[in-house]
């Protein structure tokens, strides 16, 4: 083509695209002219819908805002807290209850509201909870029912001694709190089982990333300390549905919801752990999970969360209870867990501390009783579940150095405390001021574990 055609071609194109705009403009003029007029002809419309649509959209704006701000201050607290040899989850729930009421609403209040403004609670407690049912269920992954079965007689004796020793005289200290920690016409039944089962926590995922970072979880004690937790927490988990089951408003509930959830653990266990055997060979042969066997998996994680909560005994049981079935050294549980925890634990969880943050007000302990009161509380927790474990752990053939391992390992509570508190809150079964009492001793007796096992030496030689 000759030069001197290009600028004439050019000029034709850019004549022709004005054109088209014009005549695009023009159009659009039309339409929305005859569509006024069409407008005008109906009844009036409220604008309610587009004030509406507004509010959406500037809550979204500050729920992004929070959850962009939970996120670092849980990045920075729990890197801080790792470089003081203390697991990462302790740093991320001492970074939720920073920006709660505690810290930054006692000192900063103005700060707070704009970077969490109170109507963005609901939005958290939403993701919050999300994030613990995905969360549940990747611990259900992680549990491995055959050392369960393999673990024999002396992990389940320690195990049920470090549950069943400190519920019994947590019950005992209830009778002596029952008047002063609990909501009116909480029956004290309810009030003493739920803070037995608080006390009597060993929060198995904190526990085996304590003995990971420590190179002990391949040791004969960490073996034991695993197990034991393990079948600590199924047992607190069946018992907390009992609890759950027994806050419905008649006898005939408590029977009928008792049945309903023996009935689908058995189910789960009978029908659903044999029907998941045959299904994972069929998604595992391909290279990789395809997003439709990953989606099944998702979905069958929400109908089983939903089962539960329908049943009244909270969806975690059923997400954990889909993760305990699934088979743990399978490379579907191994993908799974690879694709959910990473977003769980940098998303979710935050959110979920930031959430208990919002709601432990260090404040409501204001008198030399609460904190006599709360330490209190610590020290039965700390004694109970150490000296039952020790105990147990020396007749059952361990040395003394040994045994006193396990009672410190058996301590850890951490993130599975804080589930069971903010459980018991939501059914108002503990008063705020009890709330943040058992908060501090979820965080005092996770705190010690480390640096007491560190004391004793123990060597990272395996088994």
């Amino acid at each position: 083509m000759p030069n001197s055609e290009k600028p004439q071609r050019k000029g034709l194109f850019l004549l022709g695209y004005l054109l088209f705009l014009v005549l695009s403009g023009s159009a659009f003029y039309w339409i929305q002219h005859e569509g006024h007029l069409l407008s005008m002809s109906l009844p009036s419309f409220s604008s309610s819908m587009g004030a509406a649509a507004h509010e959406q959209i500037n809550d979204l704006l500050q729920v992004l805002l929070a959850l962009a701000v939970v996120i670092i201050t849980a990045q920075i607290t729990g890197a801080i807290f790792q470089v003081l040899g203390q697991p990462l989850v302790i740093g991320e729930v001492v970074g939720g209850i920073l920006l709660g009421p505690s810290l930054l609403g006692a000192y900063a209040p103005q700060i707070q509201k704009t970077l969490i403004p109170d109507q963005t609670l609901p939005f958290l407690g939403i993701i919050a909870q999300l994030g613990v049912v995905f969360y549940m269920f990747v611990v259900g992954l992680e549990l491995d029912l055959k050392v369960l079965k393999k673990s024999g007689h002396t992990a389940l004796a320690i195990a049920h001694a470090g549950i069943f020793f400190p519920l019994v005289i947590g019950a005992y200290f209830a009778l002596y709190t029952f008047k002063d920690l609990s909501l009116p016409g909480v029956p004290f039944l309810h009030f003493a089982l739920f803070f037995g089962i608080s006390l009597s926590v060993t929060a198995f995922p904190v526990l085996a990333r304590i003995l990971s970072d420590k190179k002990l979880n391949k040791t004969k004690i960490g073996t034991m300390a695993l197990t034991s937790a393990a079948i600590g927490d199924v047992t607190a988990w069946c018992l907390l549905a009992l609890m759950v089951s027994l806050t419905q408003d008649s006898f005939g509930s408590v029977i009928r919801t008792t049945g309903f959830t023996v009935l689908y653990i058995g189910a789960m266990f009978l029908l659903g752990a044999p029907l998941m055997r045959r299904l994972i060979p069929v998604f595992e042969k391909f290279d990789r999970i395809t997003e439709g066997g990953i989606a099944v998996f998702f979905v069958a994680l929400l109908l089983s969360a939903l089962a539960t909560e329908l049943i009244g005994i909270h969806a975690i049981f059923g997400a954990f209870l889909l993760g305990a079935i699934t088979p743990h050294d399978s490379r579907m549980a191994k993908e799974l867990t690879e694709k959910v925890e990473a977003l769980v634990r940098i998303v979710f969880l935050p959110a979920f501390f930031a959430f208990t943050g919002m709601r432990t007000q260090i404040g409501l302990l204001d008198s030399s009783e609460d904190w006599t009161y709360c330490l209190a509380i610590i020290g039965i927790a700390t004694f109970g579940k150490f000296g039952a474990t020790l105990m147990t752990a020396k007749l059952s053939g361990f040395n003394w150095k040994e045994s006193s391992a396990l009672g410190i390992l058996m301590n850890t509570r951490g993130l599975v405390e804080l589930i069971i508190l903010n459980l018991g809150l939501d059914l108002k079964l503990i008063s705020p001021r009890l709330f943040t009492m058992l908060v501090v001793m979820a965080l005092v007796t996770t705190l010690i574990t480390s640096p007491l096992l560190s004391l004793l030496r123990i060597k990272p030689e395996p088994q």
